[in-house]
């Protein structure tokens, strides 16, 4: 596995690791670190967590639209005429995952506002730990659209891989995944699940942290994301 954390600079590349076609790039700015550091924390209440979740997926969405496609075009200022650039057509789609998907997408909303949103509703079984679907909105056709999955852990990564590959099936042409957390366990199944694959797939997360404990939960993490967003149900 290669991974590289890189500082943010207007001047350097975001991209900082590939494997196969899996990039990843692990965000590394004091700002994010300070936040990630009040998130974590157990006494942090909900609404304080719903606020900084948005702020951190802000900013990891800076870095995970680094190569969102544009399209050149004229405009007039009020004092000349210069070229300037666009979002192309088609828009990209900002995927939440319900529940705690939802809780980041004010904060990619914020970035691109002119995104179409889609959503899926995937649970993972607390004792097999596989992922399943529930709900699903999405365009019937997504056919050369730049996807972006918002999925706040990605712990074992079954439901990060089974929201891609549905992806992947209804015609997407690339897929960014923002998380605010990342396991070695996770990354490693993304990579295996697509290994040998030429469909561009990046992750973007807001941390490595150091391993899964026996029930599938991120250590040291920062607990249950949906829980923490919403209160227990």
């Amino acid at each position: 596995m290669f991974i590289v954390a890189l500082k943010c600079s207007p001047n350097k590349p975001r991209l900082a690791g590939k494997v196969g076609v899996v990039k990843i790039h692990v965000a590394d700015h004091p700002l994010l670190k300070h936040k990630l550091t009040v998130l974590r924390d157990e006494k942090t209440n909900s609404p304080t967590f719903r606020q900084l979740t948005e702020e951190i997926v802000t900013l990891l969405a800076y870095e995970a639209t680094r190569e969102v496609r544009t399209e050149k075009i004229s405009v007039k200022t009020p004092v000349a005429t210069t070229q300037g650039e666009i979002l192309a057509k088609p828009k990209p789609v900002v995927v939440p995952i319900l529940r705690a998907g939802l809780g980041m997408l004010e904060g990619m909303t914020r970035l691109i506002p002119t995104a179409e949103v889609g959503f899926l509703g995937m649970i993972r079984d607390h004792d097999t730990l596989q992922p399943s679907t529930y709900a699903n909105r999405l365009p019937d056709d997504l056919t050369g659209r730049q996807c972006y999955i918002l999925d706040p852990m990605l712990a074992t990564g079954g439901t990060l891989i089974a929201a891609m590959k549905y992806l992947i099936e209804k015609g997407a042409r690339d897929i960014t995944a923002i998380t605010i957390l990342a396991a070695p366990e996770g990354i490693a199944a993304v990579e295996k699940a697509f290994e040998g694959s030429d469909f561009p797939i990046t992750i973007v997360t807001g941390a490595l942290d150091e391993k899964l404990n026996e029930k599938g939960y991120i250590v040291p993490g920062l607990g249950d994301a949906g829980d923490r967003l919403y209160g227990v149900v």
